[in-house]
């Protein structure tokens, strides 16, 4: 009980509970603030810049944009630290049905002669060139930015350009393209203005007020040089790239209200979501991976209902020894077959880790498919799987011994150290190198100091002991009974055909259960690296389920083959042949960096292949323990059904 006391205590700690909005707000004009819980001020919040041609997210405040030092910030929860998102209040503040014109919100001035104005204005032009982005949020919904795409499409993105830049040649990057007018040569054009429309439903029956249902930005860049009084005309804003002397940016807004009958304070999410269209790529990738399962039952079908009904019958039925010495296939391995693998000890811890991913993988799916983790409820999905992840230790410690003693393991104080600190060590390790570089960089997606502080105490203080625990009920408990007695002298194994060789076969098994997910992989590294937002978890959820029996089939299918050719080492090789989907994972991921990001800079290149061997390694334990207990089933069943004498 003081473990879990000590868990949440360091959890709330490290990251506050933050999730705005979740419940409906409502909103009257100013001068009706007697309608119970009413409010009539819309508070604008600022969250992390990010860019697709970098990974480093940065602070509002690190652009020098307009802010409020003086406000306190709300607290974030630990899903939302890790993914680097720092939600803070702005100056920007709306009055409910209260239009405003071109209201002027702060002026930056700022001389190049000065070292640390001139380094301001440089970063700023950085942020320009990357083109990074403002995320904006109004009670607790994106500010999107929508404008046509191809086909007549509309693509509504919760985030829009700080500014775009116009190269020597006079080429428009970025969004320089959506204005004529932005034709100056190796210039920035600075986005000082923005028009914000406020959607918003009355509420009829429930209660008095109006809820919000959309917000959307248009981006605009004014020159403004009365800064009294400005007037938001006439032509935009640049910065030469060579230019010297002040320099000043007047930052204003200009806010209209519309209500919307049609549109429900519950669905309100509905038009982003809609303007990505991979709804049908989606179904594509589910029939793609049920084909491959459908031809995977059939011969795994047909090897059970036919040549092993077949095998064992016949075994059976065989009375003499003559009889007997006429054994050939994976009969002939009986005794060897549950013979203790070599590497026993990390064949066990790796199956201990891999079955504590498994749980936390389908806990966390399940919970996003009820709708608990959604895009409204920030960081929520990675801070349940932290949670579950420190908490299913005891699986983890039991499964990791129960093992080890089964293969004849005798060291369990070295066995019950390594599950709880050989895998998460590996994955620490490398992201706390990941996090000094993010320090080094001055990136908001750096840990701060205590956050990392809690992690590291929920996993010595929750996750070690609950291993701990769970390794000594695994040790407690008697070894797993085999069907069939183990031979004191190891049979000779025969010379194998390339096919039934090791590497061959391992190579092969993780095929099958990549091209079930490769499609879905897409839009999961899109939402990473490229900063989409990701929602469809039944997809993913059903892509999951298809992935663990694909995995399973797959190796029962080689093993099978395997132990045919009379090679009975099959712990390890189912092991490696379904967590080999693993390095098609890598191989992908290497393969989309080129070819689909527009990523630059050596500390972000590092940081994305840092963070992809995390997630490799994962998969790989992942998947890998999926193929081991598939075939320890399909073994233990086979020769359980076999009269051995």
């Amino acid at each position: 009980m003081v473990l879990w006391l000590l868990g949440a205590a360091l959890l709330a700690r490290a990251a506050g509970f933050y999730l705005p909005g979740l419940a409906p707000v409502s909103f009257c004009e100013p001068g009706k603030d007697q309608v119970p819980d009413c409010k009539s001020t819309i508070d604008l919040f600022v969250n992390r810049l990010d860019s697709v041609e970098s990974v480093l997210p940065y602070e509002y405040t690190a652009f020098d944009f307009c802010s409020m030092k003086t406000v306190k910030r709300p607290s974030e929860n630990l899903g939302q630290v890790l993914f680097g998102e720092r939600i803070e209040p702005s100056p920007y503040k709306f009055e409910f049905k209260k239009p405003a014109v071109c209201q002027k919100v702060c002026t930056k001035t700022y001389d190049t002669t000065n070292p640390s104005d001139k380094a301001k204005l440089d970063f700023l032009k950085k942020g320009m060139l990357l083109n990074y982005q403002h995320h904006w949020i109004v009670d607790n919904m994106p500010i999107t930015w929508c404008y046509d795409v191809e086909d007549g499409q509309k693509f509504c993105n919760p985030g829009f350009p700080i500014g775009c830049y116009v190269t020597e040649a006079g080429h428009s990057k970025d969004a320089c393209v959506v204005n004529t007018n932005f034709k100056e040569r190796d210039a920035f054009y600075i986005f000082n203005h923005v028009d914000v429309t406020i959607h918003y439903h009355v509420v009829e029956h429930e209660q008095l007020g109006a809820r919000l249902v959309s917000a959307k930005i248009e981006p605009k860049s004014y020159e403004n040089p009365n800064d009294d009084s400005p007037d938001c005309s006439g032509e935009p804003k640049f910065l030469k790239n060579k230019y010297s002397g002040m320099f000043k940016i007047q930052y204003t807004y200009s806010v209209n209200f519309m209500e919307d009958k049609n549109i429900r304070w519950a669905s309100r999410w509905d038009y982003i979501l809609e303007s990505m269209p991979h709804t049908n790529i989606q179904w594509f990738s589910i029939m793609n991976s049920l084909v491959i399962v459908l031809f995977l039952s059939g011969m795994v079908a047909m090897i059970m209902l036919r040549t092993l009904h077949k095998d064992i019958a016949r075994y059976n039925q065989m009375d003499s020894v003559e009889d007997a010495q006429e054994e050939f296939g994976w009969k002939l391995v009986h005794g060897d077959v549950f013979r203790p693998p070599r590497k026993g000890m990390l064949l066990s811890v790796f199956l201990g880790s891999g079955t504590q991913i498994f749980i936390m993988t389908f806990v966390t799916l399940f919970f996003a498919c009820l709708g608990f983790l959604s895009p409204a409820n920030r960081g929520a999905l990675m801070t349940c799987a932290v949670v579950l992840w420190v908490l299913l230790g005891t699986p983890a410690g039991y499964v990791a011994a129960r093992l080890y003693k089964s293969f004849g393991g005798e060291k369990w104080k070295t066995n019950v150290l390594l599950t709880a600190f050989l895998c998460p060590g590996v994955v620490f390790a490398d992201f706390f190198v990941m996090n000094l570089i993010l320090w080094g960089e001055g990136s908001s997606a750096a840990m701060p100091f205590g956050t990392l502080v809690a992690i590291l105490a929920l996993w010595f203080c929750i996750s070690v002991p609950l291993t701990f625990i769970g390794a000594y009920f695994g040790f407690k408990r008697t070894g797993i009974e085999h069907p069939v007695r183990t031979n004191q002298i190891p049979r000779q194994i025969p010379e194998q055909s390339f096919y039934t060789k090791a590497v061959p076969g391992i190579v092969m098994g993780g095929i099958l259960p990549f091209g079930c997910i490769f499609i879905q992989l897409f839009f999961i590294l899109n939402s990473i690296w490229s900063h989409q937002m990701y929602y469809m978890f039944g997809f993913l959820f059903l892509v999951f389920i298809i992935l663990v029996i694909t995995c399973s089939e797959a190796t029962i299918l080689l093993c099978y083959f395997h132990l045919c050719a009379e090679d009975y080492h099959w712990q390890w090789r189912s092991f490696l042949t379904s967590g080999f989907t693993a390095v098609y994972f890598l191989i992908y991921a290497i393969h989309y960096f080129f070819s689909k990001l527009q990523i630059t800079g050596q500390a972000s290149t590092f940081l994305y292949f840092g963070y992809t061997m995390i997630m490799a390694l994962i998969f790989f334990l992942f998947t890998g323990a999926i193929g081991f207990f598939a075939c320890f089933w399909f073994v233990t069943k086979i020769y359980s059904v076999v009269k051995v004498d």
